[in-house]
């Protein structure tokens, strides 16, 4: 139970216990009389006011459960302080007995026109008086409390609205970085194989190819030998950014696969497609004009690219074109490096199974 509902139990408690009525009348011998009718009253609270330009001020302050008003005041009459009362948002609701000296139906319903819940000629006898407080007064307390427990019930809702809204926005920033690498900012290995599976999946019920393109930074590791591991690693980011910068369709992705290893999937890709696309790396790569003096194939940052394109069908798995693309990439690095080879895809399954027993 938050703050705000205690108080308004609390407040509504409080209520209940004592009836707080105001009197606005001029005459004070009127006044004394409804006093002494209520003194003995222990759960109602009475309190006076004479001045009618204070009266809506008073009721405010006091927190009036009920008003007695009576209707013929100087400078402002009681029937338009009762339409006061009814236009102050504070007081609207506040139930309002109307005190004339007339039993007169017309005047009557004016003042039931105007706002008012009861009407009675003074001076009331005390029984009828008292019981008329008590009815209206708790009438009213009982509202202010269903209104304050429905009030804090929407706040609570809010809240929790709120906290879940702070939740799932935590879920789903907490799910985007556990698929991403914590040094490049592209997809991890993790969030690859979930996806090339989910690809796989896409295109073996949409009878489409799908192509996959794996990347080895060539000579990687006499880079961090030559230029120290920090320097190593702003190459990865730098690299990781230009292939990410390469691909433009929501589906294609960009991972980094594990070290110097980067991978790309490319959804309803045939292999000419797919080998555009590997040479446009290649070649953002080399523009990087990242010096590799120890590089045995170049001066600078080069790549050595791999390409597979496949079908799916139902008897195979990703781990076929998985192994395709790896088998090229293996024979770019074996052939000289900085350059790209394209898996053949009547040699796939005999790859795979070369690979496999070795």
């Amino acid at each position: 139970m938050n703050d705000a509902f205690k108080e308004s139990l609390a407040d509504t408690t409080a209520l209940k216990r004592r009836a707080v009525v105001l009197l606005v009348d001029d005459q004070a011998m009127v006044a004394e009389g409804i006093r002494r009718m209520l003194v003995d009253e222990v759960d109602i609270d009475f309190h006076y006011c004479a001045d009618p330009r204070e009266a809506i001020q008073s009721a405010i302050r006091l927190h009036a459960t009920i008003i007695l008003q009576d209707l013929v005041m100087p400078e402002i009459d009681g029937m338009m302080l009762v339409r006061f009362y009814r236009a102050n948002p504070t007081t609207r609701d506040v139930p309002i007995i109307v005190l004339s000296t007339k039993d007169d139906p017309a005047i009557k319903s004016e003042a039931f026109t105007n706002g008012a819940n009861d009407y009675l000629v003074k001076l009331p006898d005390k029984v009828e008086l008292v019981a008329r407080i008590r009815a209206h007064s708790r009438s009213y307390m009982a509202q202010a409390e269903r209104d304050a427990a429905y009030q804090a019930l929407r706040d609570l809702q809010r809240q929790l609205e709120d906290s879940n809204a702070q939740l799932e926005e935590s879920n789903r920033e907490l799910q985007r970085l556990s698929s991403l690498d914590g040094l490049t900012g592209i997809a991890n290995r993790r969030q690859f194989d979930k996806m090339l599976d989910q690809e796989w999946q896409r295109a073996l019920r949409n009878c489409t190819e799908l192509s996959l393109i794996m990347i080895d930074i060539d000579y990687f590791k006499l880079f961090n030998d030559s230029y120290g591991h920090q320097a190593g690693d702003d190459c990865l980011k730098t690299v990781a950014l230009a292939l990410d910068r390469i691909v433009h369709r929501p589906s294609d992705l960009v991972a980094r696969y594990g070290g110097e290893e980067f991978a790309l999937i490319l959804p309803e890709t045939d292999t000419e497609g797919a080998l555009r696309v590997a040479e446009k790396m290649r070649d953002a790569v080399s523009r990087l004009n990242v010096r590799h003096e120890a590089s045995k194939v170049s001066d600078k940052i080069s790549l050595s690219i791999g390409v597979a394109t496949l079908s799916p069908r139902g008897s195979d798995n990703p781990d076929i074109l998985l192994a395709a693309a790896d088998d090229a990439l293996y024979r770019a690095k074996h052939a000289g490096r900085n350059r790209i080879e394209v898996a053949q895809p009547d040699n796939v399954l005999e790859n795979l199974t070369a690979r496999l027993q070795f």
